[in-house]
């Protein structure tokens, strides 16, 4: 059996399509076909049905897909672990929050590049949501998420840490001359927030809907770092997690409202699935995720 049919095999199963598989993996339509074809005969199974233009796995093509997966990843250790060369090198794709990539890649990047020169590294900015479609088609290896907290067999957790969150203001803030607050108070007030939808601040929208309440932002910005330029010039309030605030309110330069009624759950969560076989690339990568947003 040829171990390049299998890939190609879980590329279509992974993708759901002949046609994005082929894209990926570099090869005519018709190929991908023919591979398919030959494996089916191998087997002597129908791994896909095919119905108008669109395919799904066959109870026999679901069966063969798990060790296909297993098959993949023996071959995939079995080689790292013969190769001669001492240099780690591959290519690692981390999905992960826009409001983490700052504190991922700022300082440390230029050692890590300096020690590990075979590594390439792409990083992904994406909500939750498509952080997990990508991680479920192969598309991405690791996935860094700031949300609420996901319990899924499907995944291994590398590393979590729950987060806490908190409105902010500049010191000069009218708000935080009031003491206790509760989250009513501030909605007359300016904000500016992160995109709506994206991980901290959809689950703020989510629980202020439960309130019946909603923010309508003056701006809204991926970078967390001009969020906390703009606040500290008393531009607005925002709402973020402590670990992006923490210099700037130690420093004074900004503080913490004490919102009273007004708390949701976020966690940083470093995972990948576990049919992922973790390779010697990727061990280092999810080293260097734990030494930035972690420790």
């Amino acid at each position: 059996m040829d171990i390049k049919n299998l890939i190609t095999f879980i590329h279509v199963a992974e993708l759901n399509s002949f046609t994005r598989a082929a894209e990926v993996l570099g090869y005519s339509q018709s190929t991908i076909s023919f591979q398919i074809k030959q494996l089916e005969s191998e087997l002597n199974t129908q791994l896909f049905e095919r119905i108008n233009h669109t395919i799904a796995l066959t109870e026999k093509g679901s069966e063969v897909l798990e060790y296909a997966h297993q098959i993949s990843k023996l071959t995939q250790e079995l080689e790292a672990n013969m190769q001669k060369e001492k240099t780690v090198k591959g290519y690692i794709r981390l999905a992960t929050a826009d409001s983490l990539c700052d504190s991922l890649l700022e300082k440390e990047f230029l050692k890590f590049r300096s020690q590990y020169p075979g590594i390439r590294l792409k990083v992904i900015a994406a909500g939750t949501e498509e952080m997990f479609r990508l991680i479920n088609r192969n598309e991405a290896d690791l996935i860094l998420t700031l949300d609420s907290h996901i319990y899924n067999a499907e995944y291994l957790i590398v590393r979590e840490e729950r987060m806490r969150t908190h409105f902010v203001a500049a010191p000069q803030c009218p708000l935080a001359q009031l003491g206790k607050l509760s989250v009513q108070q501030l909605l007359d007030h300016p904000f500016i927030l992160t995109e709506k939808g994206m991980s901290y601040r959809r689950l703020m929208d989510e629980k202020l809907a439960s309130m019946s309440l909603e923010i309508q932002p003056v701006l809204e910005v991926g970078s967390t770092r001009q969020i906390c330029a703009l606040v500290e010039q008393g531009a607005g309030i925002s709402f973020l997690p402590d670990y992006v605030t923490a210099r700037e309110v130690e420093s004074g330069r900004m503080i913490y409202l004490d919102v009273w009624d007004f708390e949701i759950e976020i966690w940083k969560q470093l995972l990948y699935h576990r049919d992922k076989w973790v390779s010697p690339q990727m061990e280092i990568v999810m080293q260097y995720c734990i030494e930035r947003e972690f420790t």
